[in-house]
């Protein structure tokens, strides 16, 4: 067989270095890099884990449900009802009490003849109170403690037998709250 002809490539001068593609190492990555990312990538795979077990547990809600919120239930003003009877006990150490409180309700509308005024069998009752019988009279019971000012008001049997059969009537106690002498301590003169 016959040789082939010699062309430029015959002529490359051989050398004792590398022959091929070799590749050098790639710039800026040494081991700390290596190293900074290994700890970000294990932090994250922890951090993952612990919130997937949580969330697993029941510990952490993805979607919290709404919390009901309430909703205030309106102030009942309630109305003013001049038919019914009114007793009025000064449960105070002050005299008089009582027939001012009468004499309020009567230029309000109340007929002088239901509107009964007295002491009170104690003079440390703590605060001024509406008190009713029926749950009907309620809002008239209100309207009242609001008419004198704001009273307490409050369901009560307990002066039910002073009125007469059929007939509805509230009890106020006027209470240390209205009281003049309460509200002065020892030594304090009155201011004139």
């Amino acid at each position: 067989m016959s040789k082939p002809s010699r062309d430029r490539f015959d002529d490359v001068p051989r050398s004792s270095g590398r022959v091929g593609a070799h590749r050098a190492e790639a710039p800026g990555m040494n081991g700390w890099v290596v190293l900074l990312w290994s700890f970000v990538a294990a932090l994250v795979l922890i951090i993952g884990g612990i919130f997937g077990s949580l969330v697993v547990m029941g510990r952490v809600s993805l979607f919290p449900e709404a919390v009901p919120t309430a909703v205030p239930t309106p102030e009942e003003t309630g109305v003013v009802d001049t038919s019914i009877s009114v007793l009025i006990l000064n449960g105070t150490p002050d005299e008089g009490l009582d027939t001012q409180m009468r004499d309020l309700l009567i230029n309000n509308g109340w007929a002088s003849d239901i509107v009964f005024a007295g002491d009170s069998s104690s003079q440390d009752f703590a605060a001024t109170t509406v008190f009713y019988l029926n749950d009907e009279d309620e809002l008239a019971a209100i309207g009242l403690a609001n008419l004198l000012g704001g009273a307490a008001v409050q369901q009560s049997d307990y002066y039910s037998g002073q009125t007469e059969d059929g007939q509805k009537q509230f009890t106020v106690v006027i209470g240390l709250d209205r009281s003049s002498s309460a509200s002065e301590t020892p030594g304090e003169t009155p201011a004139p």
